[in-house]
């Protein structure tokens, strides 16, 4: 085994190499005279002798440009002097990265069978007149990289070989040491448990009359964290005293008792779903393999669904809008039995951007930021770019958004700032009629993962994200829970079970989920539940070799589903995965028994005849749980909450203050100003189905207030969306901003032709400090309005997520993110031509502009 290395030839019209002589020369000073880049292809190369002359020409042929000879030697083009500093960069060598992935499928295809991973690094060349200082070098060194997905490397990398070895399962001595041994363990693996949670997991393990494993605890704190078990919106709340007569989600949920009753999904799905339409679409007709495509009538509904990815985005921005965006797809795909995927939308909030050279009279230069927190501006550009990469290379057009800074201190001294961003995608999709409702789990059933293999990446995000404040956890902690996104490895994944949708009444996919925050744990046990199900660790294919069993069984590492199928489908399945060189992994059986089990049966794997009879033989097992111990019913959580009087002031306008120079202020806010630096970078037609995107009139202005697209491309009846969100408005009054929300979604959706207003439905997605002083009163008064104004309007929600906890520390203080509530109101577009748009018309050029 030996590792190749092929080097690209520098690229002279490389428009990122001035800015980084500048970075150079302002860290080093001006010896630094030029700055060359190349790029060097490591090749882990498997077979017992070199590559042969034929296998060495292919090589080149692979990793060259096709127009250019000579672009690809085996010797580096970087010819560096005594005085001059190279810098070689590249990815962690502890996990194989997207880019790897697809290099070595493209490798296989190509006839090269002894290649197991290939990375992609940077090699930096800096002309100087004087060697750097170490102290120069070192900072130069840092600059050039993002040290949660990079590294340098001091000489060319000779193996990929990481000498890590997997963290040992220990038990947590609850039966000997009680509560403290929890709490011990809470702070060790980062779980965020809080009074209540040890409180209750001691008493239940004590109950139990055993311990348990730290797989297990690492377990129940993602599957019960806030993330996923939404205590606050299904609590108790006792608001000054007085405890309130419903749950905010019970009065979420009322909202649908004034309201058409049109959903086919609410409430308990991956994604909504309203009464679509029939509609003519084409059909292969057989998905498994080369063949015709035939017309067809089916019943398709229209199906929303959005969520935000906040904190990963806040430590990563382009990282973490690029999972954001992947993990929404997803959550469409598993809608039901399967779904299409059709258009996005996406919304970022952020602080003051302090942008150099570019004051802006609101931004406070005194404030301070934390380090473990991307900048404003480095989050409007890298979140934005993220969203839009991820979606540019899945095939994902993105049609409708929003983007908001703020950054104050207010009266009372609270400062007021998204230190930790919002970042919101949206999803609509299709659903066929037949493939609504999941089935439930049956003993025997097999229990499949599709897509990606295992990484060491998103360890924790459920608990992580669900600190009261951001910052309370340690910094390494905070960037093991951020993940990578891999959009090439989520098409693959979706054209697998497109191929399942495809095939009609004959979809083999009986169940299915997307992997969130808790990994396998998490959707496994979604997946099994009630039945339950016994899951073999030796059955996950590993993108790590290092990975512990906890770390298998609870990394949130990126596109991967779980479904399951019954046996006889299985060579279906795979005929369909081959094709599309996506990863399937058949992990374990239903059992029916209503527990979840992992076996470590790393070291000595269990057979197909174990795996069929659900076996752990005298293996280990890491996690063995009764699944309503997880999932079941458990006591709720009552928040004790306050109100807390804003201290405001009225507006009061500088009497200089001309009415050109108020609108140039306003035109200068990110709410307000142009968006074309969001929409410029993002395909908005990719699908054929796309009827009105951001865009409009002979200059293609981002202006249009919804976003419309077709159920097929064959009719013209389709879906409507638009969003809504007053965050600013809220921080005078949460019940105002609340209603303005709604209404602002709602008078963006007119623009276009609905069935009737019953007929709109809402997914509401709240982010907000909550566990703050005043700040869980302020919400629940901002739902209440909320739910009474669509029960004035006929309007209901139907789903949506909430992230409670924005806020981070910024030294010894803690800054609040304005409470945030992001209405997306859909419905059925019967006619989608019928769309307004806000550009100014000329009929038949008779009309005048006229100067006032």
């Amino acid at each position: 085994m030996v590792v190749l290395h092929y080097y690209q030839r520098p690229s002279e019209a490389d428009s990122g190499l001035n800015s980084l002589l500048h970075s150079a020369q302002t860290i080093v000073g001006n010896g630094v005279e030029a700055v060359q880049k190349e790029l060097c292809f490591n090749v882990n190369w498997t077979g017992r002798i070199l590559p042969n002359s034929q296998e060495m020409e292919m090589l080149q042929w692979v990793f060259g440009c096709p127009f250019e000879q000579g672009d690809i030697a085996t010797k580096s083009f970087l010819d560096p002097r005594p005085s001059d500093l190279l810098v070689e960069i590249g990815p962690r060598l502890n996990f194989s990265t997207a880019y790897s992935t697809n290099a070595v499928s493209v490798c296989l295809a190509a006839g090269l069978e002894n290649i197991d991973r290939v990375e992609c690094s940077r090699r930096y060349l800096f002309k100087c007149d004087q060697q750097p200082s170490s102290a120069q070098e070192a900072q130069l060194i840092a600059s050039l990289y993002d040290r949660m997905t990079e590294q340098s490397y001091p000489e060319p990398i000779n193996s990929f070989a990481v000498a890590t070895c997997p963290e040992a399962v220990f038990h947590v001595d609850i039966l000997g040491e009680g509560r403290p041994a929890l709490a011990k363990a809470n702070n060790q693996l980062g779980l965020a448990f809080d009074s209540w949670d040890l409180d209750f997991y001691t008493a239940l393990f004590q109950k139990l009359g055993r311990n348990p494993t730290s797989v297990e605890c690492f377990d129940l704190a993602q599957s019960n964290s806030e993330h996923s078990r939404h205590w606050f919106f299904k609590g108790r709340l006792l608001v000054d005293g007085e405890e309130r007569k419903e749950s905010l989600f019970e009065s979420i949920m009322k909202t649908q008792e004034r309201s058409n009753p049109n959903n086919v999904i609410k409430f308990c799905d991956n994604s909504s779903a309203i009464q679509g339409r029939e509609v003519l679409s084409l059909w292969p007709s057989d998905p498994s393999k080369a063949s015709p495509f035939e017309k067809r009538t089916s019943t398709r509904h229209g199906i929303f669904t959005a969520e935000t990815h906040n904190f990963p985005t806040g430590v990563a921005p382009f990282s973490g809008a690029t999972t954001g965006t992947g993990g929404r797809i997803r959550d469409v795909q598993c809608t039901g039995r399967g779904a299409h995927v059709i258009a996005g939308t996406a919304g970022y909030s952020f602080g003051n951007l302090h942008i150099p050279g570019y004051p802006l009279p609101w931004e406070d230069a005194s404030f301070v930021y934390p380090d473990n927190f991307a900048r404003p501006v480095e989050v409007a550009i890298g979140a934005s770019d993220g969203a839009s990469d991820y979606g540019n290379k899945f095939g994902e057009p993105v049609l409708a958004g929003f983007a908001r800074s703020f950054g104050m201190r207010l009266v009372d001294g609270e400062r007021h700032e998204w230190i930790k961003p919002i970042m919101f995608s949206g999803g609509i999709g299709a659903i066929e009629d037949m493939h609504v409702r999941k089935e439930a789990p049956q003993p025997g059933m097999d229990v499949v993962k599709v897509g990606g293999p295992v990484y060491r990446i998103g360890v924790g995000g459920g608990a992580a994200s669900s600190i009261q404040v951001q910052g309370d956890n340690a910094s390494e902690l905070d960037f093991g829970a951020v993940q990578r996104g891999d959009a090439e490895m989520e098409q693959k994944m979706n054209r697998v079970l497109r191929g399942c949708v495809e095939s009609g009444e004959n979809n083999p996919i009986c169940s299915l989920h997307d992997q969130g925050a808790g990994g396998n744990g998490n959707v496994l046990k979604e997946l099994s539940e009630p039945a339950g199900a016994t899951i073999y660790s030796s059955r996950f294919q590993l993108g790590d070799p290092t990975l512990s069993v906890l770390e298998i069984w609870g990394a949130e590492y990126q596109e991967s589903n779980a479904l399951l199928l019954h046996p006889r489908h299985a060579d279906f399945l795979q005929r369909l995965a081959c094709r599309e060189r996506c990863p399937v992994d058949f992990v374990g059986r239903i059992t029916g028994d209503g527990k979840i089990v992992l076996v470590d049966d790393t070291k000595s794997p269990a057979s197909q005849a174990e795996v069929d009879k659900g076996e752990t033989g005298e293996r280990d097992t890491p996690v063995n749980l009764k699944l309503e111990w997880v999932l079941g019913k458990m006591p709720r959580k009552e928040f004790v909450l306050n109100r807390m009087n804003r201290a405001l002031r009225p507006l009061d306008l500088p009497s200089a203050l001309s009415v050109v120079d108020a609108l140039q202020l306003v035109l200068k806010l990110p709410a307000v100003a142009s968006k074309r630096y969001l929409t410029n970078k993002v395909d908005r037609s990719v699908t054929g189905l796309v009827a009105q995107q951001q865009c409009v009139g002979p200059l293609h202005t981002p202006l249009a207030d919804v976003a419309v697209v077709a159920l097929s491309p064959f009719e013209t009846v389709g879906g409507a969306t638009a969003l809504g969100e007053q965050p600013i408005k809220g921080l005078i009054n949460p019940a105002a901003g609340a209603r303005l929300a709604v209404g602002e979604a709602l008078t963006n959706l007119v623009f276009a032709r609905v069935t009737d207003l019953k007929d709109v439905k809402c997914s509401g997605n709240w982010m907000w400090p909550a566990k703050l002083p005043g700040e869980g009163a302020a919400l629940a008064e901002a739902c209440s309005a909320m739910c009474s104004v669509m029960g004035e309007l006929g309007v209901a929600v139907d789903g949506g997520k909430d992230s409670l906890s924005m806020a981070a520390r910024v030294g010894t203080e803690t800054v609040k993110a304005p409470g945030t509530l992001v209405i997306s109101a859909y419905a059925v577009c019967p006619d989608i031509t019928a769309t307004v748009t806000p550009d100014l018309k000329c009929p038949d050029g008779k009309g005048k502009m006229k100067k006032c």
